[in-house]
């Protein structure tokens, strides 16, 4: 199932979500205020909840072939880009501030088990720290494809609760990490994912109001700023997704090319757009670009640059490994 082709919502979130992220880093490098584009890694992993779940849920496949599936979806390109961005980062380590570049977090990067500094990940790819979240929950979703479809289901729920609830049970350590609320997310998802392939049904307004609901509470700076991440950012997301493909139910969604071509770049646009970044921001301070004007710069050629790659390696990439498959199941 081509998840991208069938609910056409879900690939303009994912492109609303990684520039959303793009904009977030270079504002924060600018001293800017944007914050609510890190918002983009919620989007991401109520995607992944809903998109596992849809994508699993008729379709009979054990966990060895899902977790394949998943290690060819989303480790060959990061491997890449951490491994230019270990490079670049040695040549020039004044664009990467505060990076650990020993060779113990190079190879814990590339096995989604980086360092771990002021309470959080800190891999070679400084937005790599969602795929080691996201690698956790492929696991438990993975042990979760040996049960029934509605056993399933209250696995996962019980499973991603029970983590959270660990978070606040447990000393601060390195797994207590992996216990974050954010992981509620990923069960959001996941309930939306269920509720679509029961055929349920939201009227039309409904739908745009969740959405619009979501996008006010995303700018709701003051009033949601005293709350955990999981409602700050998570809840919007929630209601974004939900009115998304509830409303594209009801009366479809508009052909948006651009966009949809976005959604599909969006995989690369997320890993690359920090080192493509830097590499823009390298080229502007040569070329003598006043600091006022380049923030936009960095963040149309650092998008831009990311697409370059999305073209010339991802594809490529994945293209070649899907076609030595006999018959690959979905796209995600």
């Amino acid at each position: 199932m081509k998840i991208g082709s069938d609910i056409t919502s879900i690939q303009y979130l994912r492109a609303i979500a990684a520039i959303s992220v793009v904009f977030f880093h270079v504002s924060e490098a600018y001293g800017l205020e944007f914050k609510i584009g890190a918002a983009g890694v919620d989007i991401f992993f109520v995607l992944s909840g809903f998109i596992m779940w849809v994508t699993t849920e008729t379709r009979p496949v054990g966990p060895q072939e899902f977790m394949l599936r998943r290690l060819i979806r989303i480790v060959p390109l990061y491997w890449v880009a951490t491994a230019a961005t270990f490079v670049v980062a040695m040549l020039k380590p004044q664009f990467f501030f505060n990076a650990d570049l020993s060779i113990w977090n190079l190879i814990g990067s590339l096995f989604f088990l980086p360092v771990m500094k002021d309470e959080a990940l800190r891999p070679v790819v400084e937005q790599g720290w969602t795929l080691s979240y996201e690698m956790f929950f492929y696991l438990i979703f993975a042990i979760s494809l040996r049960l029934p479809e509605l056993r399933r289901f209250w696995f996962l729920m019980a499973a991603l609760v029970t983590v959270v609830v660990a978070h606040y049970l447990l000393p601060f350590s390195y797994v207590r990490i992996f216990t974050e609320p954010i992981i509620l997310e990923f069960a959001a998802g996941i309930v939306i994912g269920r509720l679509w392939k029961q055929g349920f049904r939201l009227p039309f307004r409904v739908a745009v109001g969740l959405m619009i609901a979501g996008f006010v509470l995303l700018l709701a700076r003051d009033p949601m700023a005293h709350f955990d991440r999981v409602v700050r950012w998570g809840v919007p997301a929630v209601l974004l997704l939900l009115g998304a493909v509830f409303a594209e139910r009801e009366r479809g969604a508009p052909k948006l090319a651009f966009l949809q071509f976005l959604g599909e770049a969006s995989y690369s646009i997320y890993i690359w757009h920090v080192l493509t970044g830097v590499m823009v921001t390298a080229l502007l301070l040569r070329v003598g670009v006043p600091h006022a004007a380049q923030p936009g710069f960095v963040a149309l050629g650092s998008l831009a640059f990311a697409i370059v790659c999305y073209l010339y390696i991802e594809r490529p990439m994945l293209r070649k490994m899907r076609s030595a498959r006999p018959k690959p199941a979905y796209r995600s």
